[in-house]
């Protein structure tokens, strides 16, 4: 009965001044009805079954239970592909972030007056995003081959779109007075934008450049499944012949590479705070 007078019988309240406030109708009841008939056409779309996930979900941990003991026989055959998923990661990530920064500067209103050039660089940096990076290192198999570097073009492709969108909002809230400044003293717009705009966007973005390779590390590691190289090819080869027990060694030294790289990016983060 209270929700239902607080949707229907909102409150009014007098102010010392004479002045009558009503309170607003709440949204909370029509959000949540609008979630439950989402989901309900979700499920019914899906085609998702409770009874199914209760009868067969234990078969994941079949597969789970299979993987260990980790067959630590294998581990002298991982460490080249492992070396090439760091190198896809850390040479795509670079890339992507220093191919970025032109990019960002052209999509920032406050640099760049004309519109034209600003909604087409928006528009572009878009549709890069929109490509799943399976889709990119696909169609660099295509053109460079089976290999690491199909997979670093898929790394600096997706590490390309997302810093550039991320940079070119942060440029965008930065104090313009030291670049107006600059601009007055008849500094063109290049020397005024390294001088008075990147020192402030720079710790931000060196953070999110970090961010993105410890995403891409574990991007990497599946990029394999198309032929991209790295750990992904011997994961999909190990699956296919049902080796779990090696599939677990490869997962163990994913998960300790990813963990101390996260670590490393952390640090790094850490002090340019």
């Amino acid at each position: 009965m209270k929700l239902y007078d607080r949707i229907f019988r909102p409150k009014k309240y007098t102010l010392p001044n004479g002045k009558v406030v009503e309170e607003k109708f709440t949204r909370l009841p029509l959000v949540l009805l609008i979630l439950l008939v989402c989901t309900i056409i979700s499920v019914h779309i899906t085609g998702f079954n409770f009874a199914i996930l209760g009868r067969n979900g234990s078969k994941f941990f079949d597969i789970l239970k299979a993987m260990f003991p980790p067959n630590t026989g294998y581990m002298p055959k991982i460490w080249q592909p492992l070396w090439d998923t760091i190198k896809m990661s850390v040479l795509g990530s670079f890339v992507g972030a220093v191919l970025a920064v032109p990019f960002a500067v052209l999509a920032a209103s406050n640099i760049v007056s004309n519109r034209v050039v600003v909604f087409v660089d928006r528009l572009f940096l878009s549709l890069v995003r929109t490509l799943p990076t399976l889709v990119c290192a696909l169609i660099a198999t295509y053109i460079f081959g089976l290999g690491t570097m199909a997979g670093t073009c898929a790394i600096a492709v997706f590490t390309f779109a997302y810093i550039g969108k991320q940079l070119f909002e942060l440029i965008e809230t930065v104090d313009m007075g030291p670049y107006q400044a600059m601009e007055a003293l008849g500094a063109n717009r290049v020397k005024s934008f390294v001088t008075a705009i990147f020192p402030q966007v720079l710790p931000t973005y060196i953070s999110v450049s970090l961010f993105c390779l410890e995403g891409n590390v574990r991007y990497a590691s599946i990029l394999g499944y198309v032929g991209a190289g790295g750990l992904g090819l011997i994961m999909n080869e190990k699956i296919g012949w049902r080796e779990y027990d090696s599939v677990g060694m490869i997962l163990i030294v994913l998960f300790i590479t990813v963990v101390a790289i996260e670590w490393l990016s952390h640090t790094i983060r850490k002090h340019l705070t």
